[in-house]
């Protein structure tokens, strides 16, 4: 027969045994809770509204994990732990693959399926991603004025205040090149940590020295490249998501006000890192 039989010491019972309490599967991971939380809002619930919730919750997950990685990864960088700073961005970057596979699954839901349900939608839009954006001011791009699209809900409000205030990856691992000898400029030590990173033309040599001498400077140089990595893979995230939602809904306009497709254009030319794009042009002169 095919058919595998299933071993003698495989766990049967679960909940109180005697003496112990067996866990299950489901248990430990709330499956019950998890699996009850798709709640579609058409009427008749079209089909292809669960596709749309579950890519979304999963991609909220992700970020969930995302961002649980980049905070420590900073708290690493200020501790100068460097190499497990950089175990967290690796795994960062395997995350971020995972988050942009994901819109070729949400790219075979066609117009017509999605106009089915769209409305149903009101003024609900990704861009009210809390997660999203926290995972953006933990890099760099940070903007105070986000926080009011944020007033209905305190918690998400208060994580961003707290990342606004709080230094970013970024600003933590200049701070560890400037503890390591290299000539950081002290007005990008002493920044105002509230406002996104601009471009600082006098931080450009210091990477160079440090990509020009890499065997003598290799922990930097390789933090450097990853950091490189990192915000590659997050434009081919934000690409991919434009791409998407072109295929989808065109020209409209988002469903939470947005200019939708020219909004998420407009994204491409934001930068985390820019001295580590700048520094290329440099090496190469």
């Amino acid at each position: 027969m095919n058919i595998r039989p299933i071993e003698e010491g495989v766990v049967r019972e679960f909940g109180d045994v005697g003496e112990r309490v067996n866990l299950s599967y489901g248990a430990y991971l709330h499956l019950d809770e998890l699996l009850s939380t798709q709640h579609p809002v058409s009427r008749p619930v079209h089909h292809d509204e669960l596709l749309f919730i579950v890519q979304h919750q999963t991609s909220e997950l992700w970020f969930k994990l995302v961002l649980h990685e980049l905070r420590a990864v900073r708290d690493r960088l200020r501790a100068d732990e460097l190499r497990p700073a950089l175990k967290g961005l690796a795994r960062v970057k395997h995350i971020q693959r995972q988050l942009t596979e994901q819109w070729s699954v949400l790219a075979t839901l066609t117009p017509s399926e999605y106009a089915e349900f769209r409305r149903f939608l009101g003024t609900s839009s990704g861009f009210q991603s809390y997660q999203y954006r926290a995972v953006e001011f933990v890099l760099g791009n940070k903007n105070a004025a986000m926080l009011d699209v944020f007033d209905h809900d305190e918690d998400a409000k208060a994580l961003l205040r707290t990342l606004l205030d709080e230094p970013t990856v970024y600003d933590e691992f200049l701070h560890h090149l400037h503890r390591h000898g290299h000539a950081v400029p002290d007005a990008i030590l002493q920044r105002d940590v509230t406002l996104p990173h601009s471009f600082t033309p006098e931080l450009v040599p210091v990477f160079r020295r440090i990509y020009e001498h890499s065997r003598a400077h290799w922990e930097a140089y390789e933090t450097c490249e990853e950091l490189v990595d990192l915000e590659e893979n997050f434009q081919l995230w934000r690409f991919r998501h434009l791409k998407t939602v072109e295929r989808t809904i065109g020209a409209a306009w988002g469903t939470g006000g947005s200019s939708g497709v020219g909004f998420l254009r407009a994204a491409l030319d934001l930068t985390f890192f820019p001295e580590l794009y700048a520094v290329r042009t440099e090496i190469q002169a």
